[in-house]
């Protein structure tokens, strides 16, 4: 069954912006490029906040990119760059992307927080506004 991947990311300060940029776009073009990889988008939201949608064949394939390439290399800079983090994943019978309310519908029942250093308030909270897109 397919295994959709929903992130969000705040990045905390505009002096990380770039770099999270260029990793960000080596990212999605790494995903695209994945075997099992069937869909892959990033979502630029207000405040610095990006979310990413992606959905596998299946959770391996989903895991074999995360743990390698340029999002293994970026992962560890992310507990600096962001105060805010979120993840939720789930299996599901069509290949299509889920719709973005669907996505932040499925973070707030079944998502969790990612580790970040400097956490805001609403990371803390779990206050998570649904994507403007």
């Amino acid at each position: 069954m397919p295994f959709v991947s929903i992130t969000r990311l705040r990045v905390r300060s505009v002096r990380y912006l770039p770099a999270f940029i260029f990793y960000s776009i080596r990212s999605v073009r790494q995903a695209s490029a994945a075997p099992g990889n069937i869909s892959a988008e990033t979502f630029k939201d207000t405040g610095w906040v990006f979310w990413t949608r992606s959905v596998w064949r299946d959770e391996a394939s989903m895991r074999a990119f995360m743990t390698s390439g340029p999002h293994l290399r970026v992962m560890p800079h992310l507990l600096d760059w962001c105060d805010e983090a979120a993840l939720v994943h789930w299996t599901q019978t069509s290949e299509d992307p889920p719709p973005w309310p669907e996505a932040h519908r499925r973070m707030l029942a079944e998502g969790r927080r990612s580790k970040v250093r400097h956490p805001s308030e609403a990371h803390r909270q779990f206050d998570i506004p649904a994507p403007r897109g």
